[in-house]
């Protein structure tokens, strides 16, 4: 029973003729899924309205029969025809959802009629019903292996498609069905290299696997002690052309492949990921990939984690402990200490870290730390950290007679678990030096008495036996009280007391024949056949006789043989054969399905395999190359990033072109060289009437190219905010402040413009500030003319061009002078990265009916009272983006449109007033992640007074 309905109410109402009765019962339906319950017996009445009309009751009735279609395969089969009609169905959920529900029918007989499906799919003009097919792949192949080479030419197809919706589903696809033709990769590696940084979370920790696979298999190893990490050379040396050299051989040091580079640089931004896996794969890549000395660059985001509280399930194994090696010891941080919170592993795993960083300099502090977990509720996180205690101790010889001291301490402690592990420890720490610690045994032999469990008694009485010859006059004893409760002792320590009497028997038998006997006579009817078995050995090596002559002569050498020393190992030892972050790492044992990471090749395969002519955006490497970049887009209508480029271009090789220029002569930029004879940075007085004047110029060239009546422009009430970019006392007197003036960009139309205002704010003159190296180094920003001169209190406004690629990532890139460089950020509101975009009331209605589904997001809000009049309503929402007003014939409703200024994808946004000061907020667009954040912006602005 779901909110007072049963299954027979619910099959009436799915039955009704009402459209209204239908969806109600459908939501209850899919509300019973949601809570675990059994909805099965509906099917039959749920699938009758899968061909209906309503696509709110299509959808639901999708989500029922992907979750049912396995269990229900003959009612299923029925409605087949249905489920390929949907596919054609103009709506992209509805398309996605038959896909899914066809593929979770689990028959043979409809292969064919999925696989037909799938390829269709994999065509088709939505990414999210793209994404679908991809997933579907997995399922077509684990019904029917014998279609694999058919799904390998869609996986191939799916790997060139450039939408980063797509990206982490086909990558999972590939993994499943030909994780070994590499060569499908070949093509794909630089595109997914960046796309990374835009694909969802768990579509990252795919390909970043895949890529981490990848990579072993075609770069050379980094681990060098020559190696060249400089990636903008291409060569460490060059062969000297005199004859005295000729002949001889050198040894060439190892360089980085530039795609080697590429991934380690595009996954690096990873590690700021809110998302715990991401950040771990990332981690696990450069473990795997990078050279030494770049591992350490994981550490910051690793102490991060243990910070929050979403790592505790994600912190696997040994990853955390293999990827903290690499941080110093002396720096060593609280982020480390245990809380009391953290579930047991994950606080064995943080005193794997401690103990891994202990050494000469903070052994203090951390034995003091561990003083306190010791006092742990947790027994088991005691125990290990008893035995972190003793690894210390072997680990740094200056403190093994300090640990050894405080773990004597513990045998006073009143948990047994303590008790019984600090035994243990000292027994194996005795062994290393047995000489110097007789205090140590005759005080644990006194608290014999006291101690109970049974593993700590019997490495007492192993102790006791190993170095009898020791003490004398404690061990009889010792052995003389265990003889009197021998009957009631566990087996573990009847076993150590037979051993006792056999070498006290060897070493002073006046004392203890009798006692040995005792014993062995006791032994020898004991239920325990071990025990039986161990003291019938005993007697007859020890205690000679005619069968046993031969073999007592040797009974010193068997029994009282020297022990080698124990070596007290982490419990995450081993498992580098594995690779981190898998379950095989995790369970230390090969797990089904697990592929192994190949050795580092001895010789690079061939680079060239990965050349490949793409379509992209380039950055702009120098005001030269923007020059041109400039002159073709004015020339042509088009943007730069139209023109082909080869791929494999290195950096090395564009940072070559550039050291050929003159470093004195920066390239004007091509508005000013066309249009305007002027000198950008001849004079501080002039530079920006002739920046504005060439700008002017410019803006009518733009203006020729686009029909007069699309042109929006936002209007004049809108507020222009200003962000800092570099504060004056950071700049060391250069003070930098940008903002975004919501103009069509002049360098490249899917550019943002942004203005920077740079003053001088020192008593001395700042000499040629520009723009320096960028990250990601892929950025395609269109640099400003460098300033040669700058004088005290002057100030200078320039423009700059950044394609933040619809997102609100920042772009971050060095701000430079003549002596110094400053690391800046200039990260836009998702409202900056649109353009107004005028249409009619009419228009926005059409083009909203298309965006519908997962394409639509909305929100009932609260409007502030001051923000209810049309007036209002346009300033508070042109503050935050830079929309167009589209009219409206109805007062209640207030429309506004834009597009995305890198992809042009509409964007729609559309306020309907109701009572009380609330408001449906809605937002139509495909790009799904920008409408959120657009929405909660919007709706802090209209809910402010």
């Amino acid at each position: 029973v779901f909110s007072g309905l049963r299954n027979e109410d619910l099959k009436e109402m799915l039955e009704s003729n009402k459209e209204s009765h239908k969806l109600e019962a459908m939501k209850r339906v899919v509300g019973l899924i949601a809570k675990g319950k059994n909805a099965s017996e509906l099917f039959p009445a749920v699938v009758k309205n899968v061909a209906s009309k309503n696509i709110e009751l299509k959808k639901l009735v999708y989500v029922y029969l992907v979750r049912y279609a396995e269990e229900q395969q003959d009612l299923a089969l029925l409605s087949i025809s249905t489920f390929q009609r949907a596919l054609k169905d103009p709506n992209q959920f509805i398309r996605a959802s038959a896909l899914r529900v066809l593929s979770s029918i689990r028959v043979p007989i409809i292969v064919p009629i999925m696989m037909l499906a799938i390829k269709e799919a994999a065509a088709d003009l939505s990414p999210y019903v793209r994404k679908t097919s991809a997933h579907a792949i997995q399922k077509l192949y684990s019904l029917d292996a014998d279609q694999k080479e058919q799904l390998i030419e869609v996986i191939e197809k799916l790997l060139k498609d450039k939408s980063t919706l797509v990206a982490g589903s086909v990558v999972m696809a590939f993994e499943e069905v030909c994780p070994d033709r590499i060569d499908l990769i070949h093509k794909n590696y630089r595109k997914l290299c960046n796309l990374l940084v835009d694909v969802e979370e768990w579509g990252q920790v795919v390909i970043i696997s895949m890529l981490t696979r990848y990579a072993r298999t075609q770069f050379t190893s980094p681990w060098k002690e020559d190696a060249v990490f400089d990636e903008n050379n291409e060569k460490a040396f060059y062969d000297s052309d005199s004859e005295e050299k000729k002949g001889q051989t050198e040894s060439k040091p190892y360089i980085m492949d530039p795609d080697h580079r590429l991934l380690l640089r595009n996954t690096k931004p990873l590690l700021q990921s809110r998302n715990t896996a991401v950040v771990m794969s990332v981690a696990q890549l450069y473990w795997h990939l990078a050279p030494k000395h770049e591992v350490s660059i994981v550490t910051k985001s690793l102490v991060r984690l243990l910070r929050s509280h979403s790592f505790i399930r994600q912190f696997q194994s040994r990853c955390s402990t293999l990827c903290f090696r690499t941080l110093p010891p002396c720096q060593f941080r609280g982020s480390f200490y245990v809380r009391s919170t953290d579930a047991t592993h994950i606080k064995t795993l943080k005193l794997e870290i401690l103990t891994n960083l202990a050494n000469e300099a903070n052994i203090s502090t951390i034995l003091r730390e561990f003083q306190t977990y010791v006092k742990s509720q947790d027994k088991a996180f005691a125990a290990a950290t008893i035995q972190a205690i003793g690894r210390c101790a072997t680990n740094i010889s200056e403190v093994t007679d300090t640990c050894l001291n405080g773990l004597v301490l513990l045998l006073s402690n009143r948990d047994e678990t303590v008790v019984a592990e600090s035994v243990v420890v000292i027994k194996k720490l005795l062994q290393t030096q047995p000489t110097q610690h007789s205090e140590i045994i005759k005080h644990m032999a006194k608290l014999f008495d006291n101690i109970t469990v049974p593993m700590a008694r019997a490495s007492i009485l192993w102790l006791m036996g190993e170095y009898c010859e020791r003490v004398p006059k404690i061990a009889p004893d010792v052995l003389r009280k265990m003889a009197k409760t021998f009957t009631t002792e566990e087996d573990i320590v009847k076993l150590q007391t037979v051993n006792l009497a056999a070498k006290l028997y060897l070493t002073n038998s006046k004392q203890t024949k009798l006692l040995t006997q005792y014993i062995l006579n006791l032994g020898k009817y004991d239920q325990n056949y071990d025990i039986r078995d161990r003291t019938r050995f005993i007697r007859q090596l020890i205690v000679p006789n005619e069968k046993s002559g031969a073999l007592n002569k040797y009974a010193r050498r068997i029994l009282l043989a020297p022990k080698p020393a124990p070596v007290l190992e982490s419990a995450f030892k081993d498992r580098d054969r594995f690779q981190l972050g898998t379950l095989s790492h995790s369970l230390n044992i090969k797990a089904t399905g697990y592929q192994e990471l190949s050795d580092w090749p001895a010789v690079a395969p061939d680079q060239s395999v990965r050349n490949v002519e793409v379509i992209e955006p380039s950055g702009s490497e120098s005001d030269e190359e923007s020059s041109e970049e400039s002159d073709k887009s004015f020339s042509s209508g088009r943007s730069s990033s139209e023109s082909e480029k080869s791929s494999s271009e290195s950096e090395s090789a564009k940072k070559q072109k550039k050291s050929k220029k003159t470093p004195q002569k920066k390239a004007k930029p091509a508005a000013v060289d066309r249009y305007s004879k002027v000198t950008l940075a001849t004079a501080s007085e002039y530079e920006d009437i002739a920046f504005l004047f060439c700008e002017f110029r410019v803006q009518m060239l733009f203006l020729s190219f686009f029909p007069l009546p699309r042109l929006v422009t936002t209007p004049s009430f809108s507020p222009v905010k200003t962000y800092e970019l570099l504060h004056h006392m950071s700049g060391k007197g250069l003070a930098a402040k940008y903002h975004f003036p919501r103009q069509p960009c002049l360098y490249q139309p899917n550019m943002v413009a942004v203005q920077v205002i740079l003053t001088n704010c020192s008593d001395h003159s700042l000499e040629e500030i520009h723009i320096g190296d960028r990250s990601p180094a892929s950025l395609n920003i269109h640099c400003f003319n460098t300033i040669e001169r700058l004088e005290p209190e002057a100030s200078v406004t320039v423009s700059m061009g950044i394609d933040f690629s619809d997102s609100t990532q920042a772009a971050n890139f060095q701000l430079c002078t003549k002596t110094d460089q400053f690391s800046v950020s200039i990260q836009p509101a998702v409202g900056e990265l649109l353009m107004p975009s005028s249409m009619t009331e009419e228009e926005f209605c059409k083009d909203q009916g298309k965006l519908l589904g997962m394409n639509e997001t909305s929100a009932t809000i609260t409007m502030a009272t001051a923000n209810t009049s049309s007036l209002a309503i346009n300033k508070q929402l042109l503050s935050v983006a830079n929309v167009g007003v589209v009219s409206s014939s109805q007062n209640n409703i207030h429309r506004f449109a834009g597009r995305t200024v890198s992809s042009g994808a509409l964007v729609l946004v559309s306020l309907e007033l109701r009572e009380s000061s609330t408001a449906l907020l809605t937002i139509n667009t495909e790009k799904s992640i920008m409408a959120s954040m657009l929405l909660r912006d919007l709706k802090q602005a209209l809910a402010m007074a």
